[in-house]
C-alpha cells in the first residue's frame, strides 16, 4: 500500500491516521485529585485548541496537586517548508581530523575551560564534551592530542571561571547550563558576556555554551559564538573551536 502524501505546507501531529491531529499533553494543576481536576484539566486541554478533549491519566501528587496526561486533537497546522533555524556552521570533523587540524593550523596546544556555571549542578553535559572518557562512543576534549581541556565542574561563579581564562590564558570557554527555572540561565550567560567584556578578552576566546533548552539563535542572541543542544558530541565542539580560532586568527 502507498504511503500517502504529506502536505509539508499543512503539517500537524499524527495518531492512528495522516492529519488525525491527536496529540497527548501532560501538567500539573494546583487543586486537589477528584472528578472536580480531572474536568477542569478537560476544560483547560480544551482551551488549548484541542478537540474532543480526555483525561487519560490523573495522579494525585499530594497538598492539594494533580498531574494530568490529557490526549485531544489538535486542528491547527505549521507550514514546515518555511521553517528555517539558524545553526551551527561548521564542517565537523573526526577527532583525529581535529589534532592533525591543530598541528597544522594552529601549531600549539589549544586551551579550553568547560564548567557549569552560577547555582547549576548538573554535569553530566560539560562531562560528556570535557572528560577524557566522553559520551555514546565519542572521546572528550581531554583525549585530543593537541588540546588542554580543563573541566572546573560545577556551580562555578562566572567571576571564577573569568580569572581561570586569564590565568591559563584560555583560547575557549564552553558553558553548560541545565536549570532553566525562572530563565535563570539567561541572566547568568548574560553576566558572564558582561565579565569577559569588561576584562577586554571578550574577542580573545572562543565563547560556546549548551544544554537542552539552549539553541544557536539563542546563543548568539546573548553574545556567545555558537550553541549546541541536546545531541552534540565532542567532535562537533572541538571542530567549532578550532576552525574559529583559525577564521578570527585567535592562534
Amino acid at each position: 500500500m502507498a504511503l500517502e502524501k504529506v502536505d509539508l505546507t499543512k503539517v500537524k501531529p499524527y495518531g492512528d491516521t495522516l492529519n488525525d491531529g491527536m496529540t497527548q499533553v501532560s501538567f500539573t494543576l494546583p487543586v486537589p485529585y477528584g472528578d472536580e481536576s480531572k474536568e477542569a484539566a478537560r476544560r483547560l486541554a480544551i482551551k488549548m485548541g484541542l478537540e474532543e478533549a480526555s483525561v487519560v491519566e490523573a495522579k494525585d501528587l499530594g497538598v492539594g496537586y494533580t498531574y494530568f496526561v490529557v490526549y485531544g486533537k489538535c486542528q491547527h497546522t505549521i507550514d514546515y517548508s518555511t521553517i528555517q533555524v539558524p545553526k551551527v556552521e561548521v564542517d565537523t570533523m573526526e577527532k583525529e581530523e581535529v589534532e592533525a587540524y591543530i598541528e597544522k593550523h594552529i601549531g600549539r596546544d589549544v586551551v579550553i575551560l568547560g564548567a557549569c556555571t552560577g547555582t547549576d549542578a548538573h554535569t553530566v553535559g560539560i562531562d560528556a564534551i570535557m572528560n577524557m572518557k566522553g559520551f555514546d562512543g565519542h572521546y572528550g576534549l581531554e583525549r585530543y592530542k593537541g588540546m588542554e581541556a580543563h573541566n572546573l565542574g560545577s556551580q562555578v561563579p562566572n567571576e571564577e571561571l573569568v580569572a581561570k581564562a586569564i590565568e591559563l590564558k584560555a583560547d575557549a570557554l564552553l558553558v553548560s547550563q541545565v536549570v532553566t527555572q525562572k530563565d535563570v540561565h539567561i541572566s547568568n550567560l548574560t553576566e558572564l558576556v558582561e565579565l569577559l567584556e569588561a576584562e577586554g578578552i571578550r574577542d580573545k576566546v572562543v565563547l560556546v555554551c549548551g544544554g537542552p533548552r539552549l539553541s544557536h539563535e539563542l546563543a548568539k542572541e546573548l553574545g556567545y559564538d555558537a550553541g549546541f543542544g541536546s545531541g552534540s558530541y565532542a567532535e562537533d565542539v572541538a571542530s567549532f573551536v578550532v576552525e574559529e580560532m583559525v577564521k578570527r586568527k585567535l592562534g
